[in-house]
């Protein structure tokens, strides 16, 4: 409390009567620290107003504190003013120079000195009354707050069995909540009753507290829904892309080349559709090999002769969902990435702060590393929202991560727990996963008739525009083959020199920007490849302009277990040569796949070559209407938030209960099982079940195999159908005994020992994998000609 006496109004007085500079100066300061101590004073009070956290009380509390300490401050400072003027009028009163001086100041002139002396007592009175005041408030605060603590000591953590996790959860709170600094943005103090307010009001491991205000915060507005309408125009999708990254530029230059084809196809689907179009999505599209914290390795790439397959597919993907009418939003930057999220400040351990605001992600693995490792619980709560745009395919028994570790089959880029169909690839070769693709560039009839005209018989276009690739052992012997026969030209970049991997006879043109190498395609008569890189787009465009492809056999194929390159790759895939897709669905004539080592082989093939005519030929799944729909079908048919429920175990059944008949029949030559005409049919099914066809597989082939062999493609939603005993019965196999177990190669029969296998978990049914010991039940389904990823009612 602060007390101004009559001697200090009298020194106080006598100080601004002297005015000399040093006194004027000490004044200043001491009024201008006044001032500001008032103005720190008022934000203590306003910066702390009920409702800024869900500790109230506690934050009451410190706010009141801390103005205490600035009203001290304030009363120590004014008493110091005091003491230093009285220290002034002592000393004045002690020299002759202030009475031969004071005639010369009259007192007039100090009129507004006096009546700022007078303003500086009443500041001095009302700090002293505030001072008695707050100490009040504060009494009857700390009482409060002790009331309040008492409450927040009596909380305990709840046994409640439905939230079984509570008590380890608080457990760990209490020795870790200050290690991620989101935490205390949702307003965690360290105190026991902070603990369980978040994880039962921001995460959901333990019941509410009873005591606490049970009104949900209002949530934001649901997405507007309206319906999804073609574009006509791409130019504001180049405006979404962005800048500032030479793969950025080098997909919207693809954009601009492509952009009639896709919009005449986009017109071509709008027709067939005939209005059946679906709800406009909100769709985050993040890059995530693009951002600097994955490396960006490509970028710098782009003009050197770097892989293009990933942006190529990128910039197919973007113009697609836009044209399809779809909202986007489009990031190459983790900051972009958390701003859309609503990702809290801190290490990523908390939730968002708000629900979603996107239907669907399409990312990358990098992406998908990254939303983990920012989004808390929500990724568990979201991922079913994440498309994987994944080049190679990952399959089921990589994805979950239990059976994956128990197995062997973990690596760097699987155990998700997705579902497997999440994952989509740039080819059909492994049907867990969805099928995504890119475009080549379609010819018009004109353009086909030049193309054949121009062609030049004699001359061959090598696949490699990285030195590296052309330092494949061996490669000189089957070029100097070829060199007999054709004229051999490469597209190698270089800076200064030409590279010394590349042949004499090997005309090097350097690395073309991309409307060049498709004039070179379009004359070129054959274009080979070394082997690598696996299955990119170049191999399609060049057929697409007429060429023959030439690739070269493996034997053994590659897969994960004797090559580096796929070692790490979430899939057991066997690469028979450079381009499977090729090889299995165009084949010859467009696509040759020979033993390069076998130079008798090579050569006769190459004779062959030179004496057969191919037209361009570009598969439709691969032209701008086949992509859009086959996007706008997995947009309008995959849920993957609401899958339908397995059966239970038929051990868990009771013996009252009876299963439902099979919806199978017996096929008529009894080689298989088909959906029965009389069996009820879900009409909100996708693919729909008629299509379903039921095959047994041989021992050494794996489903997709099996299907493959009889006209059809592996369809693994179908296994649900499949996963009973019945089917067993059905296809007269017998089963001593039958088990339900976890095993990516179930449902499946051990002929030698009559016993029978069924899936315990849903996310392991795979099409791919196979056993000598097993033969597997295989749902097989037709599909759409060129179309494979859709079957003939699927649209």
């Amino acid at each position: 409390m602060i007390t101004v006496n009559a001697d200090g109004k009298i020194m106080v007085r006598r100080c601004l009567v002297t005015l000399r500079p040093f006194r004027i100066f000490v004044l200043g300061i001491g009024f201008f620290t006044l001032c500001f101590l008032m103005t720190s004073l008022g934000g203590q009070f306003s910066a702390k107003r009920l409702g800024d956290s869900p500790f109230t009380i506690r934050t009451e509390v410190m706010g009141a504190l801390e103005s205490r300490g600035v009203l001290r401050r304030m009363s120590d400072m004014l008493e110091l003013l005091m003491k230093r003027m009285d220290i002034l009028a002592r000393l004045e009163n002690g020299t002759d120079f202030h009475k031969g001086n004071e005639a010369l100041f009259p007192l007039d002139r100090f009129q507004p000195a006096a009546g700022l002396m007078e303003r500086i007592q009443a500041i001095a009175q009302n700090v002293s009354d505030i001072a008695i005041k707050v100490d009040q408030i504060l009494r009857n605060s700390l009482m409060n707050a002790k009331m309040g603590d008492g409450r927040r000591d009596q909380c305990e953590v709840p046994r409640d069995p439905k939230y079984p996790d509570c008590a380890g959860k608080v457990e760990w709170m209490r020795a870790r909540w200050t290690s991620d600094p989101c935490y205390a943005f949702f307003g965690v103090d360290g105190t026991e009753c902070s603990f369980l307010i978040y994880l039962s009001e921001v995460e959901w491991f333990c019941p509410p507290l009873p005591w606490r205000n049970q009104t949900a915060a209002p949530s934001p507005p649901p997405l507007p829904r309206v319906q999804a309408a073609f574009r006509s125009d791409l130019a504001p999708l180049l405006e979404l892309v962005g800048t500032g990254k030479e793969s950025l530029s080098f997909m919207k230059k693809r954009i601009r080349h492509l952009a009639q084809q896709w919009l005449r196809a986009a017109r071509r689907l709008e027709q067939k559709l005939k209005g059946r179009q679906g709800d406009q999505k909100h769709i985050l599209i993040h890059i995530g090999f693009l951002t600097e914290e994955s490396g960006d390795v490509f970028s710098p790439r782009v003009l050197k002769g770097g892989p293009l397959g990933e942006m190529v597919q990128w910039a197919d993907i973007l113009a697609a969902l836009f044209l399809l009418g779809h909202s986007l939003k489009v990031t190459v930057s983790l900051k972009e990435l958390q701003s859309n999220l609503g990702v809290p400040p801190g290490r990523g351990n908390c939730p968002l702060t708000n629900p979603l605001p996107f239907d669907l992600i399409y990312t990358d693995y990098h992406g998908l590393q990254q939303m983990k490792q920012h989004m808390g619980l929500s990724f568990k709560k979201y991922r079913c929202r994440v498309r994987v745009i994944d080049t190679f395919g990952t399959e089921p028994a990589y994805n979950h991560e239990e059976y994956a570790t128990l197995r062997g089959f973990r690596t760097n880029w699987g155990y998700w727990n997705l579902h497997p169909s999440q994952f989509m690839t740039m080819f059909p070769h492994t049907p867990d996963n969805s099928f995504m693709g890119f475009v080549s560039e379609e010819l018009n009839q004109t353009e086909r008739q030049r193309i054949k005209s121009n062609k030049v018989s004699s001359m061959a276009v090598v696949y490699g525009k990285e030195a590296s690739i052309w330092k494949l052992q061996g490669k000189e012997k089957f070029l100097s083959i070829l060199n007999k026969y054709m004229e051999i030209h490469g597209t190698v970049y270089y800076e200064t020199q030409r590279p010394p991997e590349v042949p004499a006879f090997v005309k090097n043109h350097g690395l073309l920007p991309q409307h060049e190498f498709q004039q070179l395609l379009r004359k070129a008569k054959l274009f080979i490849g070394f082997g690598f890189p696996y299955e990119g787009p170049a191999p399609l465009e060049a057929i697409a302009n007429g060429c023959v492809f030439l690739q070269a056999r493996f034997n053994p194929p590659h897969s994960s277990l004797n090559h580096e390159f796929f070692r790490g790759k979430p899939t057991s895939r066997e690469v028979s040569s450079q381009h499977p897709y090729a090889e299995d669905f165009i084949g010859k004539p467009h696509v040759w796949t020979v033993d390069y080592n076998n130079s008798e082989e090579f050569e006769a093939a190459i004779k062959t070559i030179l004496r057969t005519q191919v037209d361009p030929y570009l598969p439709y799944e691969y032209t701008c209407e086949g992509m859009l729909e086959r996007i706008h079908a997995y947009i309008q048919h995959q849920d993957f938030c609401t899958m339908p429920s397995p059966p239970p175990p038929a051990k868990a059944q009771s013996p009252a209960m009876q299963s439902p008949p099979s919806p199978l029949a017996l096929s008529p030559n009894a080689t298989h099982l088909v959906w029965s005409p009389s069996a009820r049919r879900d009409p909100r099914a996708w693919p729909p079940a008629d299509s379903l066809q039921v095959w047994l597989s041989e021992g050494q082939h794996a489903c997709t195999e099996t299907c493959r062999r009889r006209g059809l493609v592996c369809e693994p939603t179908f296994f649900r159908f499949l996963n009973k005993k019945e089917v067993f019965l059905q296809l007269s196999i017998t089963c001593d005994s039958t088990e339900y177990e976890m095993n990516h190669l179930y449902p499946a029969v051990a002929e030698n020992v009559h016993e029978c296998y069924l899936q315990k978990e849903p996310l392991l049914f795979s099409c791919a994998g196979h056993n000598t010991k097993y033969r597997r039940l295989c749902p097989c389904r037709d599909y759409r000609e060129g179309q494979v990823a859709l079957c003939r009612d699927c649209l």
